[in-house]
């Protein structure tokens, strides 16, 4: 620490500017901050803040990793194919017909005028929604259509397909009401608000760091020195309550604002109507394809008899 002492002493005898005073400051803090992850202050030398804002600290940290806890999970929302298994295969064949109507219509606009065939301009091929009710919708129809609903297994299909149908325009309508009414909010909560307070923490440690690095060069000090780091001593311990005060006042802030209960009601809310409309629409053709089932199955034994 010789070196470093001489070089604290050299700067401390230049009369230097404000910002020639931060860049100090902030050289000193930087020493304090490592000094203290060696282990090399002892804890009595480092400040002890206010037994609230340290509980406020531990209460803020558990809001925080709430809120990214379950945005972690509830992310998948704002994306439309989180439980669209046959993603691949579907969008491979989307992509095919897309290449076909891009051809077609390539060649319908270039070949005018030329000796060359020209085929006639095609309708986009319909876009499909990457679900897994729109999916099981999707393949219940075209089953149902290729067994026609004369068939007992097509009209079962075709009764399903419809009970999907409503599932999954209430699935996009879920979606949508959790990305506007829970995600936005509840992101901006975590960038704003909550930000805000880790910034005024931080704020104090930099100021507790400053403090503890000035009473260090008061131990230090030379006999010509001890006013002036005494003077600085005091200013670092007005500016690190003022500091406090802001947090502690930030924290609680945070700590009492209703919104993220008012967002996870949204949330929740959006999930049982989903569910509801879910268990509605299933419940209404289940009793139609049970009928189907059991007449299928007497036809079935009745031909065994025979």
């Amino acid at each position: 620490m010789e070196g470093w002492n001489k070089l604290q002493t050299s700067l401390s005898g230049l009369n230097l500017g404000q910002s020639a005073s931060k860049l100090t400051k902030g050289f000193n803090s930087s020493v304090q901050a490592t000094r203290e992850r060696l282990g090399q202050i002892a804890p009595d030398e480092i400040t002890e803040l206010p037994q609230e804002y340290k509980d406020l600290e531990a209460r803020v940290d558990a809001l925080r990793q709430a809120h990214l806890a379950l945005l972690k999970i509830t992310r998948v929302y704002e994306s439309e194919t989180y439980d669209y298994p046959t993603q691949i295969q579907e969008s491979f064949a989307e992509l095919t017909s897309s290449i076909g109507y891009g051809i077609t219509n390539f060649a319908a606009t270039n070949l005018k005028g030329t000796n060359l065939p020209t085929p006639s301009p095609s309708a986009p091929p319909p876009s499909q929604h990457k679900t897994l009710p729109h999916a099981l919708c999707r393949s219940a129809t075209a089953g149902a259509t290729a067994l026609g609903t004369e068939d007992k297994l097509g009209k079962a299909l075709s009764e399903y397909a419809g009970a999907w149908e409503k599932v999954a325009a209430a699935r996009l309508q879920q979606d949508q009401t959790i990305r506007q009414a829970f995600l936005q909010p509840w992101q901006t909560t975590l960038s704003t608000s909550i930000e805000v307070a880790m910034k005024a923490r931080q704020a104090v440690r930099a100021s507790r760091l400053e403090l503890d690095a000035a009473k260090q060069t008061l131990k230090r000090a030379s006999p010509q020195r001890q006013e002036q780091a005494r003077l600085e001593v005091e200013n670092a311990e007005d500016d690190l309550v003022q500091k406090t005060e802001v947090a502690i006042t930030l924290m609680k802030t945070v700590l009492e604002n209703p919104e993220p209960i008012k967002n996870l009601n949204e949330l929740t809310k959006a999930q049982l109507l989903y569910h509801n409309a879910a268990a509605e629409a299933l419940s209404s053709v289940q009793g139609e394809i049970e009928e189907l089932s059991v007449a299928a199955e007497g036809e079935y034994r009745k031909s065994r008899d025979h």
